[in-house]
């Protein structure tokens, strides 16, 4: 019986981004996740069902997750049976992102309380229940898990990435020059040898 490999694509992605994983995992079923969650609350309702889905039939769950979509995960998938993930660029710390993005446009923590929601110049609403619920639900994750991560990330900082990993247990690998969106051609092979030694270890 195969293995299911679940895809889970960040803000502005798409399932079919799956398929670049296909060739990695020739002896798996890869599935490309269509959720449609903005919120780890939203998120934690709808992913396991999904999951759940891609595993009938399987042996078992290895998780592939991107930027924000690996954050919902993170909130969302924690107790599910996943055997491994390998996550690229996630955002492990929101309450620090929301908090840079906040004083990026100039809105204090009372502001944001007393209106609820604040739309920024950059084309990003803040919003307090968001933030409330980041802090009132801290990620636990046991999930054995490898990380890639770009050294120019411009979404999460070096500490908090490694910080995150140590605290985890996640095994973090640092592609020099990298960036947030791994997307050019260089990024995209470093991405595929990541993957192809760390799956390995499975």
């Amino acid at each position: 019986m195969k293995k299911a490999v679940v895809y889970v694509h960040g803000k502005g992605g798409s399932p079919s981004e799956a398929e670049f994983y296909r060739e990695l995992f020739p002896d798996c079923d890869v599935f490309g996740m269509d959720y449609h969650s903005s919120t780890p609350e939203q998120a934690k309702e709808e992913f396991p069902a999904l999951a759940r889905a891609c595993l009938i039939g399987h042996s078992g769950m290895i998780l592939i997750a991107n930027s924000i979509g690996a954050f919902f995960c993170l909130h969302a998938l924690s107790d599910f049976p996943v055997e491994r993930a390998f996550f690229i660029s996630p955002v492990v710390d929101m309450e620090g992102l929301i908090g840079g993005m906040m004083a990026g446009a100039g809105v204090t923590e009372e502001e944001l309380k007393e209106k609820g929601e604040i739309a920024t110049p950059f084309h990003e609403t803040l919003s307090w229940e968001y933030l409330c619920y980041v802090r009132e639900h801290p990620i636990r994750w046991k999930i054995p898990t490898e990380i890639a991560y770009g050294e120019r990330d411009d979404l999460t900082p070096l500490t908090s990435i490694t910080t995150f990993a140590e605290r985890t247990g996640a095994n973090l690998t640092v592609m020099k020059g990298g960036e947030h969106w791994f997307h050019t051609q260089e990024q995209m092979c470093f991405l595929k040898a990541w993957i192809r030694e760390k799956k390995e270890r499975l």
